[in-house]
């Protein structure tokens, strides 16, 4: 019998329904359907936003951070800080090199699977997906400087949980 209380009309096939409620189901599902792919394009067309205002405010503070400059020498016994200086590199204006990252958790919220197909992002150990930041060369305090901008963005557009990472090469 069909599933919709007050129907004594047999079930047409697999379905727990009538011909008739049958294709009022289906057609009720095909309107939901619609509906969260509307619901999910705008959604997408806020993280692309987002996503693009956080990748500028980085660039911007990674423009605007000042790098202590690495000095490079070569010493006749590297292990004594004392001996003597045999060769003295230029200084490396862009300080020391290093990676940075942005980190969303957890990495099946909908901002962490916007990053996965848009921003590049990769899953990770732990939960979460990762941005790794490719702009500023080697330059680890200037790829430290765009990830925290980035993050910083993300929390204030509602990721509640986007984190900036970084190690040193």
């Amino acid at each position: 019998m069909c599933a919709i209380n007050g129907c004594n009309q047999p079930v047409v096939g697999k379905s727990k329904y009538c011909g008739e409620h049958r294709v009022i189901a289906r057609q009720k599902f095909k309107e939901m359907v619609a509906a969260k792919a509307v619901e999910r394009d705008q959604r997408n067309d806020s993280f692309a936003d987002l996503f693009r205002r956080a990748h500028l405010a980085g660039i911007e503070a990674g423009q605007k951070a000042l790098p202590t400059p690495m000095v490079v020498i070569e010493r006749a016994n590297p292990l004594d800080d004392a001996s003597e200086i045999v060769r003295q590199y230029e200084p490396i204006v862009d300080g020391v090199c290093g990676f940075a990252w942005i980190t969303i958790y957890p990495g099946n919220c909908p901002a962490a699977n916007y990053a996965k197909k848009h921003a590049g992002a990769s899953a990770v150990y732990g939960g979460g997906v990762r941005i790794w930041v490719h702009e500023f060369g080697q330059s680890y305090e200037r790829k430290m400087a765009f990830a925290g901008a980035y993050a910083r963005v993300l929390k204030a557009g509602g990721v509640a949980r986007a984190y900036s990472g970084g190690r040193l090469d």
